[in-house]
């Protein structure tokens, strides 16, 4: 019997995700200037129209229209007719300074060499050794899916492709020695004048079979491309667009829980942000020591306070220790706190807005923090491994 999970991804050229991209933007532009800057930058799209609000407390000049049209560019969003025109939209900017409350709550801790969490929330971290990425494979495949449809898109060798796509894999786990993928969905919104046939041709072979290939998967999936054969209107023209509303494509794909809380416009002292690196962080480095084949890590806070209030441990009946035996190894490696998470990641900086597309997490195409492999060594003596 079958036993099928599915994941999606989206492209830059998602209305969600282009707010996600600026509202990263601008937390990178204040970070770099100030890294003291207290961010919390929410945008919202439709057509030829895009709005940039929220609170922010920084020393920096930021101009905010011109990263809207920097970023829509950047994408392809060169003209009102592709969803949006870089040039030609209305941009509101709606910022305010931070409220005091929040920000008494972040300055104050009951540690006086600490800061307290930003606010209160759950954030939860998975790895899994079903990838070399530690990364569930329907969500691994969905991105790599959109990122190379993209990629071929702005060199200029997809043709007729415009910037809004959409993937989705669907795996079977009946066999766990035999993993294997069932079908494959993309929807890539195209030039009206295009040639279907070809147009969907090229996407089968050059992306959704060179992307198995290329990680030596099965091939005896099914196929679907632009399912209702025409996708012509895309973009923020086609569907409107909010910051933190992809947060399932920016996590696991649905595999793991999810504490609700959106990354991308938050600086570091916003715990559903560094708290869910650190989350991330832990687990795979406790997977890659080989302390389970796979474990979902659960930290709580409550703003103002330093310590999290509580840590749970979920090892899917992989682990090889006990809850409490793990969850003093975290205790004991991991630095827990905002102020010890910021610096173990060196978060005050701008590196933000790259993660704002493709995931946050099992990126080896770039170098974060939360996702090196430099506590394996220290976990696998702490336990004897």
């Amino acid at each position: 019997m079958a036993k099928l999970f599915t994941s999606e991804s989206v492209g830059p050229g998602h209305p969600d995700k282009i707010c996600d991209q600026v509202s990263d933007a601008v937390l990178d532009a204040c970070m770099a200037q100030d890294p003291m800057s207290r961010v919390a930058c929410e945008c919202f799209t439709t057509t030829e129209l895009f709005v940039v609000g929220g609170e922010v407390t920084t020393k920096a000049k930021v101009d905010y229209e011109k990263i809207v049209r920097d970023t829509l560019r950047k994408i392809g969003y060169t003209d009102a007719k592709l969803g949006i025109g870089a040039d030609t939209c209305k941009v509101q900017v709606v910022i305010k300074t931070q409220s005091p409350d929040i920000a008494m709550g972040v300055d104050s801790s009951l540690d006086e060499n600490d800061i307290g969490a930003g606010d209160q929330g759950i954030m939860f971290g998975y790895a899994t050794d079903e990838t070399p990425a530690y990364m569930p494979l329907p969500i691994f495949l969905s991105h790599r899916l959109v990122e190379k449809a993209d990629k071929l898109r702005k060199l200029g060798e997809f043709k007729n492709a415009r910037p809004d796509m959409k993937s989705q894999v669907t795996v079977d786990y009946a066999d766990p020695n035999n993993i294997k993928i069932v079908s494959v969905l993309m929807s890539i919104q195209h030039d009206p004048d295009f040639n279907e046939k070809e147009f969907k041709a090229y996407v089968k072979e050059n992306i959704i079979d060179a992307v198995m290939d290329e990680y030596h998967l099965n091939k005896d999936y099914s196929i679907l491309i632009n399912p209702t054969g025409r996708f012509v209107v895309g973009g923020p023209e086609g569907d409107s667009g909010l910051t933190g509303r992809k947060i399932i494509v920016d996590t696991y794909g649905g595999t793991a829980a999810h504490g609700g809380g959106a990354f991308s416009g938050k600086d570091c002292t916003k715990v559903d942000r560094s708290a869910a690196y650190m989350a991330r962080y832990i687990a795979k480095n406790l997977v890659a020591a080989g302390v389970a084949e796979r474990i979902q890590i659960q930290l709580a806070y409550a703003i103002g306070v330093s310590k999290p209030t509580s840590i749970n441990v979920k090892g899917y009946n992989s682990a090889k220790f006990t809850y409490e035996e793990i969850v003093e190894c975290i205790e004991k490696i991991f630095p827990l706190t905002p102020n010890g998470i910021i610096k173990c990641f060196d978060l005050r900086r701008p590196i933000y807005e790259q993660t704002a597309t493709y995931g946050h997490f099992g990126r080896d195409d770039l170098d974060l923090p939360w996702e090196r492999l430099d506590k394996v060594e220290e976990i696998k003596a702490h336990f004897g491994l």
